[in-house]
């Protein structure tokens, strides 16, 4: 197991050990960099910085299961995404009144988030562009892989899935669907992406809209 010396002070100190990995491509033109709210943001943030690429949001939303919600049965994404865990739907016998109904509530927060975190800015065009999207980690994987089929749609020139910390096979199901995926830690076991974060305090919308700010336009 590793050890606690391998955890990450916070969600900024971590995006900085990515960008140093991802510094390959730091100023190509045609590099945007997307984070996945609210978690993904900072970790965005400071490769957006250190590639001097411009940086958006991607909203996804979790489907968690009824009674667990930290327990994801699917996810959803900008652009009507929906994946589901087949395999944990048929598992707990859920029906799809239920999966419809959490569904609906997800895409109304969804819908929320992205008029609140771009404050009236258009979504960046990916078409055509290398786009690296980047969450605080990944255990099922449902949130980016949700993403991952929206933006697949959109023809980005390449599409690099980043994280600073990952279940191993979360990350080898993903290297089958983007162009590259860049996981800093696959620790076994798991425990969770909070574990490995000496500070997982919750990301605020605020702090999203903050950091789009300093960013500057997209």
């Amino acid at each position: 197991m590793a050890d606690d010396a391998e955890r990450f002070e916070d969600r900024r100190a971590a995006g900085r050990a990515l960008a140093r990995r991802l510094a390959g491509y730091a100023g190509v033109p045609a590099v945007v960099v997307l984070g996945l709210p609210r978690g993904g943001v900072p970790v965005a943030y400071e490769i957006a910085l250190a590639l001097r690429a411009p940086l958006d949001v991607f909203v996804v939303r979790k489907l968690g299961v009824p009674d667990e919600e930290e327990l994801a049965m699917g996810a959803i994404a900008s652009g009507g995404a929906r994946v589901l865990n087949e395999d944990l739907i048929r598992a707990l016998h859920l029906n799809d009144a239920v999966i419809e109904r959490v569904t609906q509530r997800e895409q109304q927060e969804l819908e929320r988030r992205e008029t609140a975190y771009r404050s009236g800015r258009a979504a960046i065009d990916v078409e055509g562009h290398v786009v690296i999207v980047v969450d605080d980690g990944l255990a099922t994987g449902a949130t980016m892989r949700a993403a991952v089929r929206t933006l697949r749609a959109m023809k980005p020139a390449r599409l690099v899935v980043a994280v600073p910390t990952a279940a191993p096979d979360v990350c080898r199901e993903l290297a089958a669907d983007v162009g590259e995926v860049v996981c800093l830690r696959t620790p076994v076991p798991f425990y969770g992406v909070g574990y490995w974060y000496d500070d997982f305090s919750p990301t605020t919308d605020e702090e999203v809209r903050r950091l789009l700010a300093l960013a500057g336009p997209a």
